[in-house]
């Protein structure tokens, strides 16, 4: 799946989409990539001499990954974070670099879900966290 077809599930828009591909998805898992580049705009002040994307941006491109795999179904509805538990940053992510997002469902009651996400460059972990989300239809 492309970026137009990402961009027809999630509410997302540059400069925040965070998710430039999914590679593979299912009811349940989904693996998506976004390429880091030099030019992304918060590279400016984080920090403008030596550039690493913020941790939250991270833990919002796995939320995003999450949303994609979950809003297929529901096309239009807006994606809302309700808690991020167990968020640990491992490693630096710069300019370059190509973010692999993992998620998978843990549990969905009703409109909440409960994603883990472990996100990684090079095959190493750089970010691991456990999301809830919410839809609004």
């Amino acid at each position: 799946m492309n970026t137009e077809e990402i961009k027809s599930i999630l509410p997302h828009r540059p400069p925040f989409l965070f998710v430039d591909e999914v590679v593979e998805m299912s009811e349940k898992k989904i693996i998506t990539k976004r390429n880091i580049r030099s030019d992304e705009y918060f590279f400016t002040g984080h920090f403008p001499n030596e550039p690493i994307m913020p941790g939250v941006l991270i833990v919002e491109a796995l939320a995003q990954t999450g949303g994609v795999m979950l809003l297929r179904k529901h096309k239009g509805a807006i994606p809302l974070f309700l808690g991020i538990d167990k968020a640990r940053f491992k490693k630096i992510v710069r300019p370059g670099d190509t973010l692999i997002m993992e998620v998978e469902l843990l549990q969905e009651r009703g409109k909440i879900v409960k994603i883990a996400g472990v996100a990684k460059v090079d095959n190493d972990i750089v970010c691991e966290a456990t999301i809830m989300a919410g839809i609004k239809v």
